[in-house]
């Protein structure tokens, strides 16, 4: 498919407001050409293309709506995208081409119809930092401005590759917290489905036999028993509680800073998991600094980034207190070991990073060390999981049935 050529050697620049137009039209010779150009408006888009030599046939405004029926975009999308770029350019593909190539090849189609609007938007006479800009959803202040420094030094391509290594180095990490948290997530509330059919449809069954004992029934079992009339009689209101506690918890860590605070706080302290959240958002913040400085990003305008990309509100808040520390002149060691925030052992890496010179080399050095402790940490915890998991289940199902069976037991002794 035939594209116009760069607009931006016109000298008129996009408006602020721009749209997404899919044009037809034919060149001097009478060739068709298709394409697509951002634009506030159909106008702008024709007045473009006259001046490449273009006879605009049709110019219609294509809906920008991402994922709208498909698959969402995920941040293993945005890392495949980033690694695939990044081997384009280094392999001498031009910049347009190879947007079409990787938006074409995606299986994504929400994630094709973003490429190609990216496209758009440099054929229309922005840069790709621009463009990236327009889906902050997607592209957040780190990746777009370490584009936008890759632009202004030349060095696109090595840019682009240290960015779809911290893409996949940020997701993998992301991937191992999760399966450490899922887990135990999944099997409470497996239990919780389980502990509800039960009490709802087998005890009544259980209840009609022991009408028939004549015996008065134990404890446990008459307590069991009381809890499943209260189910059978009060469903909605245990259902509505659960769906209103899910709801408030989500409405509250969305609006309230200091909940979310809090939250990240008790989540850095619990047992088991406060480990490897800790380590995980020490690992990131190597990552992100070492990545930044790496690509010629001032230390301090570097930390901006970093603070975004912590992950936790304590880290992020913590990260700014030490921006502002570091833009008086204090050494990053002494910030972070004011903090309270690091480990000794990142700590004396960084320092020694900054007295050599070699911060960004010490930052990946530290980043790969806490990764892997993570690694280990998760493999650890769910092997231990297994068998706690499995006496948790034990506990709750097997108490209904032996809560059920005692009376039966009860009956053959007297028998």
């Amino acid at each position: 498919m035939a594209t116009a050529a760069n607009p931006a050697k016109t000298g008129i620049k996009p408006a602020a407001k721009d749209y997404t137009f899919v044009w037809e039209g034919t060149d001097r010779k009478g060739n068709k050409l298709k394409g697509q150009m951002i634009g506030p408006s159909d106008g702008h888009v024709k007045f473009h293309l006259r001046k490449q030599g273009i006879n605009p046939i049709r110019v219609n405004k294509k809906l920008q709506l991402l994922g709208s029926g498909k698959k969402p975009i995920t941040g293993q999308d945005i890392a495949i995208f980033s690694r695939q770029m990044a081997t384009m350019m280094k392999a001498g593909v031009p910049l347009v081409q190879a947007l079409e190539l990787v938006g074409r090849g995606n299986e994504n189609k929400s994630m094709a119809e973003m490429i190609m609007q990216i496209k758009a938007g440099i054929e229309g006479g922005l840069s790709l930092s621009e463009s990236l800009a327009k889906f902050p959803v997607y592209f957040d202040d780190l990746f777009v401005n370490l584009v936008e420094a890759g632009e202004k030094s030349g060095a696109l391509e090595s840019l682009l590759d240290k960015i779809a290594t911290y893409k996949e180095k940020t997701e993998q990490i992301k991937k191992k917290v999760k399966k450490a948290l899922t887990y135990p997530a999944a099997v409470v509330v497996v239990a919780f489905v389980v502990t509800g059919i039960l009490l709802y449809f087998v005890i009544p069954q259980f209840e009609d036999l022991f009408k028939g004992f004549g015996a008065d029934l134990p404890a446990f079992t008459q307590m069991v028993v009381q809890l499943s009339k209260f189910v059978q009689a009060y469903w909605w209101v245990v259902i509505g509680s659960v769906a209103g506690a899910v709801f408030a918890f989500k409405q509250a860590h969305l609006r309230s800073e200091n909940f979310r605070r809090f939250l990240d706080r008790a989540f850095l302290k619990a047992p088991l998991f406060g480990d490897i959240l800790y380590k995980s958002a020490v690992a990131r913040f190597a990552r992100t600094l070492s990545t930044m400085f790496a690509a010629g990003v001032p230390l301090v305008d570097a930390m901006d980034s970093v603070a975004k990309a912590a992950g936790n509100i304590v880290y992020t808040e913590g990260i700014q207190r030490m921006k502002d520390q570091v833009s008086t002149g204090t050494q990053l060691q002494l910030t972070m070991s004011q903090s309270n925030l690091f480990p000794a052992m990142a700590i004396q890496m960084i320092g020694i990073g900054e007295e050599s010179g070699s911060l960004d080399a010490m930052c990946a050095k530290v980043a790969d060390f806490y990764e892997e402790e993570v690694d280990n940490m998760v493999d650890n915890l769910s092997s231990l999981m297994e068998p706690m998991i499995m006496a948790f289940l034990g506990v709750i199902v097997g108490g209904l049935v032996v809560a059920m069976y005692l009376p039966i037991f009860k009956l053959g002794q007297a028998i």
